[in-house]
């Protein structure tokens, strides 16, 4: 059994493994983070956080598989892991599967109301659903959202929000 000292040790690893996975996302060098985020999970595989991490990486480069089993392997190490269900929300809405989709965007709004992101995904699973009314009103929760905190985002949801309404008149 390890040592105290040892669980720390490689607990801080880990954590600047995590951090430096997350630098090379932001410079747009996915496969980078996977492998910061490997050796993350190998120090620390019970962190649910590396694992959706991963997922939300496997997901950007079209490894659908591979992300919805690290999203699900979130999942059973801690149920309340936004990114998680957002992630899951993501594989089933490009999969087609609009109905799961809302399930999963609806478990991460439930976790945190207030995320840009899940709002925006909310309503164009809503769109694809065909719920054109509850496309638009989670759109404009989206658009609001990102107007209060600056989020680039917000011009796509303009554009998409002028789309939305044309389909619900």
């Amino acid at each position: 059994m390890p040592s105290f000292g040892q669980r720390l040790t490689a607990r801080y690893d880990a954590d600047m493994l995590y951090k430096d996975a997350l630098a090379a996302y932001m410079k747009n060098n996915p496969k980078g983070a996977i492998e910061k985020l490997n050796e993350s999970i190998r120090l620390l595989p019970s962190n649910a956080e590396y694992w959706a991490a991963r997922g939300l990486m496997y997901y950007e480069l079209g490894a659908d598989d591979l992300a919805q089993a690290d999203f699900e392997r979130a999942l059973r190490s801690f149920q309340g892991e936004v990114l998680a269900h957002y992630g899951l929300g993501l594989v089933a809405l490009r999969d087609g599967r609009a109905d799961d989709a809302l399930k999963h965007f609806d478990a991460a709004y439930r976790l945190d109301p207030q995320r840009g992101e899940t709002l925006y995904a909310m309503a164009l699973a809503h769109d694809k659903a065909g719920h054109a009314l509850d496309a638009v009103e989670w759109m404009e929760r989206a658009y609001d959202r990102f107007d209060v905190t600056g989020d680039k985002h917000k011009a796509d949801a303009q554009r998409h929000l002028t789309t939305l309404r044309r389909k619900a008149r």
